[in-house]
């Protein structure tokens, strides 16, 4: 039986559990700094400052700032892929072990680093998570600046994605309605990737980029950063932040700011946070259950798992839905023990960018800093919603060029 490219790729029977499982059991060193692999760049600096006794929520923050700030990383922060009315709206909570206070904010539009007003909530209010307006305008008298967070790349991408949906809806229906199925032949897929090719010049998307930009239209994606750290003194705390799912509908939250969800910290447990499939990670409370999973003997890696199959329950093993979803856990215990483990191995090779897949990682810093293979559930990778067919190299070839 073959897949064509964008079809589930797997390297067994689809649905068996990996094995051959990595040693991240046993307890481990401290300080200790896990996060999302898009904080890879940044740890060096939040790992100093933990080291040199930095409160170990602000060396988190410092660490997820870093993508907060970056124009080009459009899952996060400035230059995150908008909403369907072109608005930036950005996402974030934390929690802090030792004082165990809590701090969120959803649908924030106008600022920059979401995770400092998550922090900021905990700090100068009563409550534990503002929305919307009222969360933007507490910004600001928080003296967070207003600014645009719409780059000019993230919203010629925008542009394409509208113009063309500009005779459809996206959005529905979701995987878990009982009516759903794949959409669209590989026939029809070509068609909408050649429109999409003659699009790409009108909206003024350099050629460099126009493979890239295709493909966030046809597969809207999401993005976050996660990260826990842990002192010498066995303190812990946690954030997540996020601009969420690309193209969503405005006013659209996914877990990334519900506390027990995309963050949850015990001070007397763990730390655990999320990037992926926001609206099954919320069905599963996942980071409340695995950090409750550890409180109850689990190791990380346990805890992880288990959570993971509640997903998978979630949709009675139904292989034909679970292959386009993903999760991924980033899991802390307060002895300095941690995993990484995810749905999948990772994603589906990109026909366009990258002729092989990538596995998914989690970054790491106990004194030496370092990217490891999250332990998978299942083997194989994950696949693109819609499933992308084979595309001739004919069409590829402009999108390829540089």
């Amino acid at each position: 039986m073959s897949f064509s490219r964008r079809e589930f790729i797997g390297t067994a029977v689809v649905g068996s559990l990996a094995v051959n499982l990595p040693a991240q059991q046993a307890a481990g060193k401290r300080p200790i700094i896990v996060c999302a692999n898009n904080g890879y760049p940044y740890l060096d600096a939040g790992f100093e400052f933990l080291k040199s006794g930095g409160d170990t929520l602000d060396a988190a923050l410092r660490v997820v700032k870093g993508p907060e700030d970056d124009a080009n990383d459009d899952s996060v922060g400035l230059g995150g892929l908008p909403n369907e009315e072109g608005v930036v709206e950005l996402d974030a909570c934390c929690m802090h072990g030792p004082t165990r206070r809590a701090g969120s904010v959803g649908g924030v539009r106008n600022i920059k680093n979401v995770s400092l007003v998550a922090k900021a909530v905990m700090q100068h209010t009563g409550h534990v998570m503002l929305v919307g307006e009222g969360a933007e305008r507490f910004a600001v008298a928080q003296s967070f600046p207003r600014e645009n967070l719409l780059t000019e790349h993230s919203r010629k991408i925008w542009l394409l994605w509208k113009e063309y949906h500009s005779t459809d809806d996206w959005w529905g229906p979701g995987l878990a309605d009982p009516q759903w199925k794949p959409p669209g032949s590989a026939e029809l897929w070509e068609k909408r990737i050649s429109t999409l090719s003659e699009m790409t010049a009108s909206v003024g998307i350099e050629p460099q980029r126009r493979g890239s930009a295709i493909r966030k239209v046809l597969f809207p994606p999401t993005g976050t950063i996660h990260c826990s750290a842990l002192n010498e003194k066995g303190e812990i705390s946690g954030c997540t932040t996020t601009s969420g799912l690309a193209y969503k509908l405005p006013g659209r939250v996914g877990d990334s700011p519900i506390i027990g969800a995309g963050c949850y910290t015990d001070q007397e447990v763990g730390s655990a946070g999320a990037t992926g499939s926001g609206e099954e990670n919320i069905k599963v409370a996942g980071a409340h259950t695995i950090v409750e999973n550890m409180r109850r003997g689990m190791s990380p890696q346990e805890a992880g798992m288990d959570t993971l199959k509640r997903i998978v329950r979630n949709y009675n093993n139904d292989m034909n839905k679970l292959r386009f979803m993903d999760m991924t856990y980033y899991i802390l215990r307060k002895d300095g023990a941690y995993a990484g483990v995810s749905l999948w191995e990772g994603y589906s090779p990109s026909p366009w960018e990258d002729p092989q897949p990538t596995p998914h990682r989690i970054a790491v810093h106990d004194g030496t800093r370092r990217a490891e293979k999250t332990v998978a559930l299942f083997k194989g990778y994950s696949q693109e919603f819609p499933p992308f067919p084979r595309v001739p190299e004919e069409l590829l070839a402009p999108l390829k060029a540089r």
